[in-house]
C-alpha cells in the first residue's frame, strides 16, 4: 500500500475518532440544546427513585404506604438466586460479562433483523438506564429528535453512555438489585419487594422457581401477561421463561417439567388496598402537611418511615365500637323514618327539592347542563334514569339498581360518626376514628368537619366562673330566664328552655347544673361571667375554630371540631396544663436516621386548682342528680373504683350527637349525626348525644379495659397537687321544688335554638 494512501486511511480513522469524540461531548454536554438531558455521575449516584413511605402505628404495626408508585427497595442480599437466574436467563445472559453493552447481542440481533426477525439487544443495565433515568421521553431530547432516525441514534446512545457509566459507579449486583426495584410488575406493583407480596404474599428471598419466573415473565408486558386479568398468557410466559432457565441449564428437565405443570397459585395480599382506605393515613398527611413543605420534603417519593401515636389495639377497638354502634343506629334511624323522608325544616316539614339541591352540587350536574344547553328539566330526567350501581350497606357492599337521584336519596339517610382517643399525660392520640367508611365517605369527622357542640361546650361557662370566683358548690335557681343584649347593633331577647321542658325551682350548685346539662342555670352563669370571657377561655383551652360572643355560646351554637373539643378537655385531665395533640412522634429515612421528633410543648393555662376543679365537676355527670352521663352503669366500667367524667351534648332538632368521656389516663371525644344538619332524629328518646354518641365511648372503653396489654386500667382520677382552698365537695340532693313566681313560659322561636 502507498504511503499517500496510509496517510489518507491514517487521516479518516483520526477524523473519525475525532468526530466521535466530538459527538459523545455535544451529546453529554447538550451543545445548543440539540440532544436533550444525558445523566452525569452525581445524578446516577443518586438514581431519581420514588420510593413509598411506610405508616407506622406505635406499637409498629404497618397501617398505610403514601406513594405515587408502590415501591419498597430491597438490597441484592435479599433476592432469591432463583430470580435472579430467571431473570439473566431471559433478558441478558451475558451480564456478568459485558460493560453494559453487550457487543455479542448487538451483533446478533443485527443478523436477525436483517433476516426478518427483529429482536431486542438491550442489556440489563441498559433497560435500567432507560426505566430509571427516562432518555426516551421527550423532555430528556433536544430539537433533533425531529430528525427522521437522528432521534433514534441519539436516545440510544445516550442509553449507551448512561450504561457504561452505571457499570463504572455500580457493582453488578447493586444494578441488579437497582433493576428489579425500579421495574413495574403491573396492578400498581412497582419493585419486586411490593410485587412478591402482592401476587404471592412472600418476599422477594423466599421466591420459588415458578414464582419467579412469573414475575420476570410479566416485565415484557405487564398488561398482556398480568396474571389476575389474563392469566393464561401469564402461564404461558412463565413456561417461557422456565424454558430459558433450562436451556442454560439453570434448572434440569424434571424440575423443568414439574415447574410448568404448577398452576399460577396467585395468593394476592392487601398490598394496595388497605392503605388508600384510610382516615388515619389521611390525617397524618395533613398533620405533616406544613412540615414537609417547610422542609421540602415529599412524603409520597422519600421512602420515609413515620411512626404514628396509635395504638394499634386501641384504634381496633373504636373501628369495632363505631361498627356495633353506628349499624344499631342506622337500624333505628330507618325505622324511625320508614316511609317518609328524613330531610326536615326547624318546622319539621320535609324540605321541598332538598334531593335535586344535592344534585346541583354534583361534578356530573354540571357536565350535563353544559352538553344539554342548560336544560335542568332534562338533565334531571337522566339523572332519574336508573342504573346497577354498588352502594355502601352496613351488611357488606351491596348492588343495586337506582338512579342517581335515588343514590342521593339512600346516602343522605346515612349517619356517619367522629372518635378521637387522647393519652392526655402526652398529648399522644392513640385512636381515630374519622367516619364510618372511608372508600365512601372521605369527610373526616374528627379535624375537618365542624359541628354545633350542644352542651359538650358547657364546661367552657363553668370554667369561666371557676376561675373568676365562683367554687362549685355556688348556687344558681333553675328559673325561667331571659337575656337582653345587643347584636351587631340589633336589640335581643333570648329565653333558653331546659332539655324536658321544665324548671324545677331548684337552687342547683354548679357542679349539679353542669352534671344535669341544666340550660337556664348555665344561661345565668353565662350572663354572669360574661359571653366574651366564655370564648376566650374556650379559646384558651384549645378551640381555633371562631367563636361568636352571645349569650346561648354555652349551649354550644359555635361550629367548632371533635379535635378542637377532645384537645381542649385535655388540659382539664392535665391539672391545668395544655398540650396540644401529636399525631406522629418521629420520622426516619431509608437508612434509619431520625430526620425530624414531634412531641407537646405543655404550657400552662388554667392554674392547678381550676384545672383539677373542672375535673371534679365533669364527674358530676355520673354523681350528680339527674347526671347525663349515668346512661354509662350499663357498661362493665366500674371495678375498681373507676371514675368517669364526661359531658353529652345535642343540638337543636337532634342533628348532632355528642359525648366527651374523661378517664384517669383518657380523653375520648364522639360526635355523630348526618352529613346535613337538615337529617336527624325528631326526639330525645332517639336523637340525644346519650342515645347516639356515648354508647360507642361505653363500648370503646370496655374493650380497652378488657384488654390488659393496652395498659389502661381502672382507677381514680389523680389527687390534686396543691391544696384546694375552694369548697366543692359539697352534697346535693333533691328538694321539694320552689314554684314561688315560676311561670311557664313557652319557646320564642326566633330565639338561638335551645341545646342540652
Amino acid at each position: 500500500m502507498k504511503k499517500s494512501t496510509q496517510r489518507r486511511l491514517l487521516g479518516l480513522f483520526m477524523y473519525g475518532c475525532l468526530t466521535v469524540i466530538i459527538y459523545f461531548f455535544a451529546l453529554q454536554v447538550n451543545f445548543l440544546w440539540l440532544f436533550g438531558n444525558t445523566p452525569g455521575f452525581d445524578e446516577l449516584k443518586h438514581p431519581p427513585l420514588a420510593t413509598s413511605s411506610e405508616l407506622y402505628t406505635a406499637d409498629s404495626v404497618l397501617i398505610g404506604k403514601y406513594y405515587e408508585e408502590n415501591r419498597s427497595p430491597v438490597e441484592f442480599k435479599d433476592l432469591s438466586p432463583v430470580l435472579v437466574q430467571a431473570l439473566l436467563a431471559t433478558e441478558d445472559i451475558r451480564f456478568f460479562s459485558h460493560s453494559g453493552i453487550d457487543a455479542v447481542s448487538i451483533l446478533s440481533s443485527t443478523w436477525a433483523a436483517l433476516k426478518g426477525n427483529p429482536r431486542g439487544a438491550s442489556t440489563i443495565t441498559q433497560q435500567l438506564a432507560k426505566n430509571l433515568y427516562k432518555t426516551r421521553r421527550k423532555k430528556a431530547q433536544g430539537v433533533v429528535r425531529y430528525i427522521p432516525l437522528v432521534g433514534t441514534i441519539v436516545f440510544k446512545t445516550k442509553e449507551w453512555l448512561t450504561a457504561i457509566k452505571l457499570e463504572i459507579i455500580y457493582s453488578k449486583e447493586e444494578i441488579l438489585a437497582l433493576y428489579l426495584n425500579t421495574v413495574s410488575f403491573g396492578n400498581n406493583a412497582f419493585g419486586i419487594k411490593v410485587a412478591a407480596s402482592q401476587y404471592f404474599n412472600k418476599s422477594p428471598r423466599n421466591l420459588a422457581h415458578q414464582e419467579a419466573a412469573l414475575l420476570v415473565g410479566i416485565l415484557k408486558a405487564t398488561s398482556t401477561y398480568d396474571p389476575v386479568s389474563n392469566p393464561e398468557n401469564a402461564k404461558g410466559r412463565r413456561d417461557v421463561v422456565l424454558s430459558q432457565m433450562r436451556k442454560y441449564d439453570y434448572i434440569d428437565q424434571a424440575g423443568y417439567e414439574k415447574y410448568v405443570a404448577m398452576p399460577l397459585g396467585l395468593s394476592k395480599s392487601n398490598e394496595n388496598e388497605e392503605e388508600e382506605n384510610s382516615y388515619i393515613r389521611a390525617a397524618v398527611r395533613r398533620w405533616l402537611a406544613e412540615w414537609a413543605e417547610e422542609n421540602n420534603i415529599d412524603i409520597y417519593a422519600d421512602g420515609l418511615r413515620i411512626y404514628t401515636t396509635i395504638d394499634s389495639r386501641m384504634q381496633r377497638y373504636a373501628e369495632e365500637a363505631v361498627s356495633e354502634q353506628m349499624e344499631t343506629l342506622q337500624r333505628r334511624f330507618n325505622r324511625h323514618w320508614q316511609g317518609e323522608v328524613p330531610w326536615r325544616n326547624d318546622e319539621g316539614e320535609p324540605i321541598e327539592g332538598y334531593i335535586e339541591e344535592q344534585a346541583r352540587a354534583l361534578p356530573e350536574y354540571k357536565l350535563l347542563m353544559e352538553k344539554f344547553n342548560n336544560r335542568e328539566d332534562t338533565v334531571m330526567a337522566v339523572l332519574d334514569i336508573p342504573r346497577e350501581m354498588t352502594v355502601f350497606s352496613w351488611e357488606g357492599d351491596t348492588t343495586l339498581t337506582m338512579s342517581p337521584l335515588d343514590s342521593l336519596a339512600y346516602y343522605a339517610s346515612f349517619l356517619h360518626t367522629g372518635v378521637m382517643s387522647l393519652e392526655a399525660a402526652t398529648g399522644h392520640i392513640k385512636a381515630w376514628v374519622g367516619g364510618i367508611d372511608f372508600e365512601r365517605f372521605k369527610y373526616d369527622h374528627v379535624d375537618q368537619a365542624r359541628r354545633q357542640a350542644g352542651s359538650t361546650f358547657k364546661p367552657f361557662v363553668y370554667l369561666t366562673a371557676l376561675d373568676n370566683g365562683y367554687s362549685p358548690c355556688d348556687k344558681f335557681r333553675d328559673k325561667p330566664v331571659t337575656i337582653n343584649y345587643v347584636e351587631n347593633g340589633e336589640a335581643k331577647s333570648w329565653s333558653p328552655q331546659n332539655s324536658d321542658w321544665v324548671f324545677t325551682g331548684y337552687d342547683m350548685s354548679l357542679r349539679w347544673a353542669m352534671g344535669k346539662s341544666c340550660n337556664s342555670v348555665t344561661a345565668q352563669l353565662t350572663e354572669a361571667v360574661g359571653w366574651e370571657n366564655v370564648a376566650e377561655y374556650a379559646h384558651k383551652m384549645g378551640i381555633q375554630s371562631p367563636l361568636k360572643a352571645i349569650p346561648s355560646i354555652g349551649l354550644g351554637t359555635n361550629d367548632v371540631s371533635l379535635f378542637e373539643m377532645v384537645s381542649a378537655y385535655a388540659v382539664f385531665l392535665n391539672q391545668g396544663l395544655r398540650k396540644d395533640p401529636v399525631l406522629v412522634t418521629h420520622i426516619t429515612d431509608l437508612e434509619g436516621n431520625v430526620i425530624a421528633r414531634f412531641g407537646p410543648e405543655p404550657r400552662r393555662v388554667l392554674d392547678t386548682e381550676t384545672g383539677w376543679l373542672m375535673l371534679y365537676m365533669l364527674r358530676g355527670g355520673m354523681e350528680e342528680p339527674g347526671g347525663t352521663s349515668q346512661a354509662l352503669w350499663e357498661y362493665d366500667l366500674w371495678q375498681n373504683g373507676n371514675q368517669i367524667g364526661g359531658k353529652t351534648g345535642t343540638t337543636s332538632n337532634y342533628s348532632d350527637g355528642w359525648y366527651i368521656g374523661v378517664t384517669k389516663d383518657l380523653v375520648t371525644g364522639v360526635w355523630v349525626g348526618a352529613s346535613d344538619r337538615h337529617v336527624h332524629f325528631r326526639n330525645s328518646a332517639t336523637g340525644e348525644g346519650s342515645k347516639t354518641a356515648l354508647p360507642v365511648f361505653g363500648k370503646f372503653m370496655e374493650k380497652v379495659y378488657d384488654d390488659r396489654s393496652t395498659g389502661y386500667t381502672f382507677g381514680k382520677f389523680p389527687e390534686p397537687d396543691v391544696k384546694i382552698k375552694k369548697k366543692y365537695n359539697c352534697r346535693s340532693y333533691v328538694p321539694e321544688p320552689d314554684t314561688t313566681g315560676l311561670d311557664s313560659m313557652e319557646s320564642d322561636s326566633t330565639a338561638a335554638p335551645d341545646f342540652f
